[in-house]
């Protein structure tokens, strides 16, 4: 019980942490973004008037809770850019990333658990030599360049989808899904070739343990003791690297969604950051860091059922 307790107190002691910072940064980077939603022409009245109008003149702490208070009740702020709520700009961008994240991690979980354990038993040298050299191949690719091979050989010469032709999701769901396995596969290709080498690693190390052996020796035929054995002692390791994927493919691939055209939370931040939309790109971050903290939150736990022998 202490485990779970002290899991959930950093937690929330997280979450508040990068809040805060989050917040200060935005506070102390130089520029007026309320100058920069005017223009350079705006009068210095004008300027002070929006700056008051969204509380950007108010004492640090002050804003503060005043922010931390608005965020509990749904409240990220006005967007200088947009003259609209803050998550009423994210929410139209949200469901694109989201969609793309889920269906890159189910394009990973369905290549590269079989992979791993299929290729976890070749002993040739040659067959080695092979799988070494394709795993790593695909693992030295960035996912935006992946992005980019995909939309030259499967959109321009097989014309299997037109580049930049993305359908709104609440227009035609199964269309923006058929364009949007085309962005996940270029997210999902370079991290299956990591996870395929980190499972197909903690499996053959652990079929060269001493519990193996005695296993075979009870008459336990190979099926049995990869699932009811090895994969779990081999899933202690990978646990912890798919939480961090997950992490990274959920809180979103600005570049590749670039790369698609796609309208999602990553080329909103790009663009915003350009004009200094602060509350947007402030709520951004916020997303993105507490995904991160929550999935973290989640291995940890998903660790502590695997491997008991976490306390800490």
């Amino acid at each position: 019980m202490k485990f779970y307790v002290k899991k959930i107190c950093t937690l929330f002691l997280t979450l508040f942490l990068v809040m805060f910072l989050a917040f200060t940064a935005f506070r102390i980077i130089p520029g007026n973004s309320a100058q920069i939603a005017l223009g350079l022409d705006a009068s210095d009245e004008d300027v002070a008037a929006l700056m008051h109008e969204r509380g950007l003149d108010k004492p640090f702490l002050e804003s503060f809770v005043s922010y931390v208070g608005g965020l509990l009740h749904g409240d990220a702020g006005i967007s200088m850019h947009y003259d609209k709520p803050v998550m009423e700009v994210i929410k139209g961008r949200l469901p694109v990333t989201l969609l793309t994240a889920f269906l890159a991690i189910f394009l990973i979980i369905i290549m590269a658990f079989p992979i791993g354990i299929l290729t976890s038993a070749i002993k040739h040298p040659a067959g080695e030599t092979v799988f070494t050299l394709f795993n790593q191949s695909f693992m030295a690719v960035p996912s935006f360049f992946m992005g980019i091979i995909i939309t030259l050989i499967f959109g321009l010469i097989l014309k299997f989808f037109s580049p930049g032709g993305y359908i709104p999701y609440n227009e035609d769901l199964r269309g923006c899904m058929k364009y949007l396995f085309w962005p996940a596969l270029a997210i999902a290709l370079p991290k299956t070739a990591m996870l395929v080498r980190l499972i197909r690693t903690g499996i053959q190390k652990e079929l060269t343990k001493d519990y193996v052996r005695t296993a075979k020796s009870k008459g336990n035929n190979m099926f049995r003791i990869l699932v009811l054995h090895v994969m779990k002692n081999a899933m202690i390791p990978v646990i912890t690297f798919f939480g961090m994927m997950i992490a990274e493919v959920l809180a979103g691939s600005i570049v590749v969604e670039k790369v698609f055209s796609l309208p999602g939370l990553g080329t909103l931040l790009v663009s915003e950051i350009g004009a200094r939309d602060y509350p947007v790109v402030q709520a951004i971050m916020l997303y993105i860091a507490f995904t991160v903290i929550i999935i973290n939150f989640i291995v940890d736990l998903t660790y502590k059922r695997f491997d008991k022998r976490v306390n800490v």
